[in-house]
């Protein structure tokens, strides 16, 4: 019986980062009113959540250790977070301190702390992903205390999703065309 091959599923798991990221952060920057989190808690749903999730479970599949545990981490991050909000709406969970919501955050800052670490093996442009992830947690994180914190936080999101769907569209480029069209910073 021959063996199935999974393609890459990064391009996937990044762009549902990118995306989601980057719907929050324009909220979270200000940009938009607070009121736009009702199609932006679906979408982390089902595409920063579910889609990243799954690209996590082929990468693990591909034995790849730094996607599997990412991309799953990450995806199963956007859909904790959009049932948070969900139910929140529905009146079942309560409001959490800002000090719940700030220990939350930054634990995920720990998490992609080391991620990063693990990431400097990886094209530059994972690792700077990873980078600015870990900045926009903390941030986020000290922005649940100082709004302006916060606004500053959701530019850093956007960086960080803006260099993601970058990557997402460099691996999809290279792959298709089987060459580098878009650079991301391999490591020799």
């Amino acid at each position: 019986m021959a063996e199935n091959k999974i393609a890459n599923p990064a391009p996937l798991g990044l762009g549902g980062f990118a995306l989601s990221t980057f719907i929050l952060n324009i909220v979270n920057a200000g940009w938009v009113s607070a009121e736009t989190l009702g199609i932006v808690m679906p979408v982390a749903m089902f595409y920063g959540g579910l889609a990243q999730f799954l690209a996590g479970m082929w990468d693990l599949r591909r034995g790849d250790i730094f996607g599997g545990t990412c991309f799953s981490s990450y995806g199963a991050f956007w859909m904790g977070l959009a049932s948070f909000f969900f139910l929140r709406w529905a009146g079942v969970a309560p409001e959490v301190p800002p000090a719940g919501v700030a220990v939350a955050l930054f634990a995920w800052g720990i998490f992609t702390g080391y991620a990063t670490i693990a990431s400097l093996k990886l094209p530059r442009a994972i690792t700077w992903i990873f980078i600015t992830l870990t900045i926009l947690f903390f941030l986020l994180g000290i922005g649940e205390f100082i709004p302006a914190i916060h606004t500053i936080a959701g530019y850093e999101g956007i960086v960080c999703a803006l260099i993601a769907w970058y990557a997402s569209a460099g691996i999809l480029i290279n792959t298709v065309h089987g060459k580098t069209i878009v650079p991301l910073g391999e490591r020799s």
